[in-house]
């Protein structure tokens, strides 16, 4: 099977369905089932396909597609799982989540041909980030979803979303603007030393050839680049757009920003970094990301022991964990690669399924204000317990998904000799967690107003919160093997070391160990100083 072939069919189904979605919004009266069986069957495509891709990775470790303009690796293909996933469940959430508010007249049939058209699109767009490998392209495909998601964002016509959604397209077309200028900067570096103009904008042949630019031009072209992206990702100080926008877009728009298009953001960002070791070594860009990194983590514990909004501080809290994976980033080294890079994964799952379970909420109690929602667990009980295990997953509760990569971070940042990081950073994990703690108290327990009767979501809009919390307790239990090849492969990518970055002189006394009972454990490893991250096997 020519695995590489599917790249295109993977970037064309969405594209193909939104389009024929918007072609019905102008057909007339269109069966709402009709509608939603094209979009249920673009999303289920796009997780098929991207199974085959992922397998097609595993056993050709890149698939290369039109001559170079797309392709897929390792590193790409953790990025996929995230997006292809958490776009399916997400989207199938939306089913429920969207019919609700069709049927009690807050949209009509045309915005909800909108909602699912530009869905479809912006999930398009995003796995066009991902496995795009021509730098302009990439950049193209970047500020694509800005366009896609802010038609999104001010879906409700609000002047508040409306607000929301224009707040965000210019700062976010500003960074971008940044990343641009850097992208320029590395192809001008590039066409110096690569004689075909067009390999020049190959990231590929960009990787190879990094050890030869010029280190003026690479600092100044990772320094707009990492502005330009991180506004997109949401990093500090270029963050202000993130916490209205989350907040006044629909719930599953919410989930998708924060979980999938902040981390292809920051994809880009890793991939300039690869080129910006090469060209200058780790000292700056590793500096200017454990900076990027702390400020974010700071920025985002602070806001959200004062905030009151549910979704407001969910939106911080995004904030907070890229800001963690900025660190791990920055901390360099096998296991905080590894563990940045898994952190991007756990927290994308638990971030989705509390932004979903927030919109069951809301729809309840017409508002997603703390102050207002009381006693979640007596109207709408299940809806209560997802919503608990998804923001103490969150909080980087034990036994949940999160709690791993984050110790892990911790522990790299101890092995690289940083341990005043490490405890500066657990001491702002702790404002974070009493935060959380504060908000879920308030929200799950108390006396739930007398107006409302107690009845539960329907099932539509609490199947996919099941399937999230299947995922992250065993993202948390146990470190199932493909995740860790997977994760470990990636990483392999970032540190350009492959099959040699997980030796036992590579990483830290701390290990992930599982054994055949399935029991997920940390431990120390008397016989070495330095053991590997190992699985069950």
């Amino acid at each position: 099977m020519a695995y590489s072939q599917l790249l295109l069919p993977l970037l064309l189904v969405p594209v193909i369905a939104g389009l024929f979605i918007f072609s019905l919004r102008w057909a007339g009266s269109v069966p709402r089932q009709l509608i939603t069986l094209i979009h249920l069957t673009s999303i289920g495509l796009v997780l098929g396909l991207s199974v085959l891709v992922v397998n097609g990775v595993l056993v050709e470790s890149s698939l290369i597609a039109f001559h170079h303009w797309l392709s897929i690796d390792s590193l790409g293909t953790l990025f996929l799982v995230l997006v292809s996933g958490v776009g399916f469940l997400t989207g199938f959430y939306a089913i429920g989540y969207m019919g609700h508010r069709l049927e009690s007249g807050e949209i009509g049939q045309k915005n909800l041909c909108d909602f699912y058209g530009f869905f479809n699109l912006f999930l398009a767009t995003m796995i066009l980030v991902i496995i795009a490998d021509n730098i302009i392209l990439m950049w193209v495909a970047v500020e694509a979803t800005t366009i896609a998601s802010t038609l999104l964002i001010c879906l409700y016509g609000k002047r508040s979303s409306l607000e929301a959604a224009w707040k965000y397209i210019i700062i976010c077309s500003v960074g971008l603007a940044f990343g641009l200028y850097g992208t320029i900067l590395i192809f001008s570096n590039a066409s110096t030393l690569i004689a075909n103009p067009e390999h020049a904008t190959s990231w590929a042949m960009l990787v190879q050839n990094a050890g030869a630019f010029d280190p003026t031009l690479t600092t100044i072209a990772f320094v707009f680049i990492l502005i330009g992206f991180g506004t997109k990702a949401g990093l500090f100080p270029m963050h202000t757009w993130l916490p209205d926008a989350y907040s006044e877009a629909p719930a599953p728009v919410s989930a998708l920003l924060s979980s999938a298009l902040s981390n292809c953001a920051f994809l880009v960002i890793i991939r300039y970094y690869m080129i910006s070791v090469k060209a200058l070594g780790p000292s700056l860009p590793q500096t200017m990301l454990l900076g990027f990194g702390i400020t974010s983590i700071a920025c985002g514990a602070l806001f959200i022991i004062v905030q009151r909004d549910i979704k407001r501080l969910l939106a911080y809290s995004s904030i907070e964990n890229m800001g963690i994976v900025a660190l791990a980033l920055g901390i360099g080294g096998p296991l905080a690669i590894f563990a940045g890079l898994l952190h991007a994964l756990n927290n994308s799952l638990a971030k989705a399924m509390a932004f979903c379970v927030s919109g069951n909420i809301e729809i309840k109690y017409g508002t997603s204000d703390s102050q207002s929602v009381k006693g979640v667990m007596s109207v709408m009980p299940a809806s209560g317990v997802f919503f608990g295990i998804s923001v103490l997953a969150l909080a980087g509760l034990p036994p949940f998904n999160v709690f791993v990569s984050e110790f892990l971070v911790l522990s790299s940042g101890i092995n690289a000799g940083k341990p005043w990081l490490s405890i500066v950073v657990m001491l702002l994990l702790a404002t974070v967690f009493a935060g959380i703690v504060r908000m879920v108290t308030n929200v799950l327990l108390g006396e739930a107003p007398q107006t409302l009767q107690k009845k539960e979501s329907g099932l539509i809009k609490l199947a996919p919160m099941a399937a999230f919390v299947i995922v992250i307790l065993w993202m948390g239990i146990r470190v199932p093997q493909p995740v860790v090849t997977l994760v470990r492969n990636a990483a392999e990518i970032v540190l350009d070391k492959p099959g040699t970055a997980w030796d036992e002189s590579l990483l830290t006394p701390w290990k992930i160990i599982s054994d055949d009972s399935g029991q997920t454990a940390f431990s120390q490893n008397p016989s070495s100083a330095v053991p590997p991250i190992t699985a069950d096997r």
